[in-house]
């Protein structure tokens, strides 16, 4: 895609409504509170035949520099200068107001190309106040519901009257049919990588450290990052996106509306990720909502990476580290011998060991066992621990086969799949487990009634 859109305005004129319809998806969290939106988030998107990358950003306000509101000011802004095209928006209802008069100022002396659309055009007061964006001085208003979707016809065309479009931009109708079949199917998709954890843990300094610039907003506040934020990134040749979440505390805590919509934000973001990687602080022991957040990784059927975040403060390493890991074996058995990894987010310390990490476990959540070396390893572990009997009769074992993988699944046959007791299955995936090298990965053994599919089979 060779060109980017960007969508700015003050808070609450329904930016993210907008991205989220020309990309076709609900990525970013929309409500009405003023400044939901803090990072600037990235998304390929779509109007009619036109392709390109678009981004959502925070509300312009006047702050200062130092402050959160003023650092999210500098992520519009770097957004701007990446821009091809800016979509100044405005609240047609509100009208103009003086934040918007001083920002299209500011806009208008860019050397890019600026689109001025009113928002909320839906009612009768809104085509109200469409008038009043003249007073702008950025040309003619178009009339936007981005809600409801009215007006984007009329977007498309001002875009192509921008002139930064070329014919790679254009889909024709076979383009447009192959890429919805590609949405659909999930095709050629980058390793997706969800990093979570308790707010403060250093998620969005890891990710600005890892890809090499301030992508995502960070500071000492607790509960900085809102939206999960997707950044797009290759690592040695490897395509990758990286979802940055906020932090996710205790339900309890969790009051507001707003840090509610942006756990279940963060929840989702676990949902569509291939690996996640929850970063926890050096100085601080494996708490109640961190095996929360790794139940919920196991229940999704993800790999699972411990990021053993500011290692830089931990004066005795060794001991440090070994407590970690008899921690993370001892609360987190349903992964079996996890990946766990220190690193520095502030200064690059431990970040190739731990990507190096992320590809092993997600090359193990792939992985498939040969169906004879697996029928091998269970007829040995039947014979080293046989099943228990059942009103007098022993349950019977017949064979085992691997349906699928993302993550491991195994199916194993057997006469009365209702009496094997749990504790027998537990013994069984933990034995599979070590037999096949399979750690950091949920693993899913499932348990049959029926004839063996392979019987008279060479």
């Amino acid at each position: 895609m060779s060109f980017t859109l960007a969508i700015v305005g003050r808070p609450n004129v329904g930016k993210s409504t907008l991205f989220n319809r020309i990309v076709g998806k609900r990525l970013a969290i929309v409500d009405d509170t003023p400044g939901v939106t803090r990072d600037r988030r990235e998304g390929d998107g779509r109007i009619g035949a036109l392709r390109f990358s678009v981004f959502d950003t925070a509300g312009l306000e006047e702050a200062s520099e130092q402050s959160l509101e003023g650092r999210m000011q500098a992520q519009t802004e770097a957004a701007i200068k990446e821009a091809d095209v800016v979509v100044f928006m405005i609240d047609a209802i509100a009208g103009v107001t003086p934040f918007d008069t001083r920002f299209a100022e500011i806009l208008r002396k860019s050397d890019v190309p600026i689109i001025l659309v009113a928002n909320k055009c839906e009612s009768r007061k809104g085509k109200d106040g469409l008038y009043d964006a003249f007073s702008l001085g950025l040309g003619e208003p178009i009339a936007l519901s981005a809600a409801h979707g009215e007006g984007m016809v009329d977007l498309g065309e001002a875009i192509e009257k921008t002139g930064v479009i070329d014919a790679d931009d254009v889909l024709v109708d076979t383009e447009i049919e192959a890429l919805e079949d590609d949405e659909e199917g999930g095709k050629n998709r980058p390793l997706r990588i969800a990093v979570v954890g308790r707010p403060n843990a250093g998620k969005s300094t890891f990710i600005n450290t890892l890809i090499g610039e301030e992508r995502l907003l960070t500071g000492p506040e607790a509960g900085v990052t809102r939206d999960s934020i997707g950044v797009e990134w290759t690592y040695e040749g490897k395509p990758l996106k990286i979802f940055d979440t906020a932090g996710m505390r205790r339900r309890a805590r969790v009051s507001s509306k707003l840090e509610k919509l942006s756990v279940a934000d963060g929840l989702r973001a676990v949902k569509f990720a291939e690996v996640v990687v929850l970063m926890v602080d050096a100085e601080q022991p494996l708490e109640k909502q961190d095996i929360h957040i790794a139940d919920l990784v196991e229940r999704e059927g993800r790999a699972l990476v411990i990021a053993v975040n500011k290692w830089d403060l931990v004066k005795n390493k060794r001991s440090r580290l070994k407590e970690l890991r008899e921690e993370a074996d001892r609360i987190l058995p349903q992964f079996g011998g996890i990946s766990l990894v220190a690193i520095s987010a502030t200064n690059d310390q431990g970040f190739k060991q731990l990507m190096n990490a992320v590809f092993d476990v997600y090359d193990l959540w792939n992985h498939r066992v040969n169906t004879g070396q697996l029928n091998n390893w269970f007829r040995e572990a039947i014979e080293r621990h046989p099943p228990p009997a059942d009103q007098g009769r022993r349950i019977r074992l017949k064979f085992i086969t691997q349906p699928k993988s993302r993550p491991p699944t195994f199916a194993a046959f057997c006469s009365k799949p209702d009496a094997l007791p749990n504790s027998y299955v537990r013994y069984l995936i933990n034995s599979l487990r070590q037999a096949f090298d399979l750690p950091s990965v949920p693993v899913r053994l499932f348990l049959r009634k029926g004839k063996n599919p392979y019987a008279g089979r060479s």
